[in-house]
């Protein structure tokens, strides 16, 4: 990420990053989980893998990485070609802040190795994530709190938005959720890379999804299993609740103590302690939203809690040398 690039800003050594990163999620997340619910959420925002969806990711990446390959292969066309195509396809949509959406960023790196234009390939790919990407998750044993603890707040009237990694297409999302035994249908806005224009953790990404629901970060509860990637929201005064049966710490010492945490099942429990939603977001846009009220989010919000530049640099050099750019969410 770009952010990298700035480290004379940026912490001197891992253990200053370290004491940074616990010291800004303290103080954006405050409380512990049997504190109760002393925000009003107007929205929740959840995280997928690892959070909803009880999958080993790099298990994951491997067997679809072979699937869609070995499917292009199948359609008689170049395989090798359209695997130097994926991966700078991934990486654009890692590294591009330009305001294009993602799928826009992908296309543009991916023909620069593949024949052919978007209209005929889209329709190729189409076919695969209808029907050969749902077989990927037949074995995945999804955990029923995740269902009960949406359903809990669908119930209580708290609209949902679905923050995962957004270098997917829409339908895979529809596909890795109903894995997971949850209907897509309970949430508002999913992201993926047709309707997003940044990745975790930015905090563009964040803002973006909190413009499309019309809130300021205060107003939202993200829950994650990722210190890095879902708790890059936190730089935007969102709060947190990090689930623990499959913790990421890339940081490899974040302190636990400063933002609500817990297993799944604990999570369930604690959401019925939550009230009704008072004041519900309404009218939340499921699709692109413009770069005007992203940055008007960032303007306002990340003043709450660090720096812009520094909320995305920290998150990205939190990495310690993984980039943060095929981080997944």
């Amino acid at each position: 990420m770009d952010e990298r690039n700035e480290a004379s800003s940026a912490p001197a050594d891992a253990e200053d990053m370290l004491d940074t990163w616990n010291a800004w999620a303290a103080s954006n997340a405050p409380m512990s989980a049997d504190e109760g619910g002393a925000r009003a959420y107007r929205a929740v925002f959840f995280d997928l893998d690892g959070t909803l969806l009880p999958m080993e990711i790099e298990e994951f990446l491997g067997t679809y990485f072979k699937a869609i390959g070995r499917y292009v292969a199948e359609q008689g066309l170049d395989a090798q070609a359209f695997s130097a195509g994926f991966k700078a396809g991934i990486g654009a949509m890692a590294s591009h802040d330009d305001g294009r959406t993602n799928a826009e960023a992908y296309w543009e790196a991916f023909f620069q190795h593949v024949e052919g234009g978007e209209e005929a390939w889209t329709p190729l790919l189409n076919e695969f994530y209808e029907h050969d990407f749902g077989a990927i998750g037949k074995g995945v044993e999804a955990n029923p709190a995740c269902a009960r603890a949406i359903g809990t707040l669908a119930a209580k009237g708290y609209p949902l938005v679905l923050a995962t990694m957004p270098m997917f297409p829409h339908r895979a999302v529809e596909w890795r959720l109903s894995w997971a035994g949850v209907d897509p249908a309970r949430f508002s806005r999913l992201t993926s890379f047709e309707n997003s224009t940044s990745v975790k953790p930015k905090l563009a990404y964040y803002a973006e999804n909190l413009a499309a629901c019309g809130l300021r970060g205060a107003d939202v509860l993200m829950v994650g299993n990722n210190t890095v990637e879902d708790l890059a929201a936190c730089g935007l005064g969102v709060d947190a609740f990090l689930v623990t049966d499959h913790l990421l710490d890339p940081t490899e010492g974040f302190d636990l103590a400063s933002v609500k945490h817990g297993s799944m099942e604990e999570f369930a429990a604690w959401v019925e302690t939550l009230p009704p939603c008072a004041s519900p977001a309404t009218g939340i846009e499921a699709g692109t939203v413009s770069a005007e009220a992203r940055e008007a989010v960032l303007a306002a919000d990340a003043a709450d809690g660090l720096d812009a530049d520094e909320a995305s640099r920290i998150a990205a050099r939190a990495a310690l040398g993984d980039d943060a750019g095929e981080a997944r969410g």
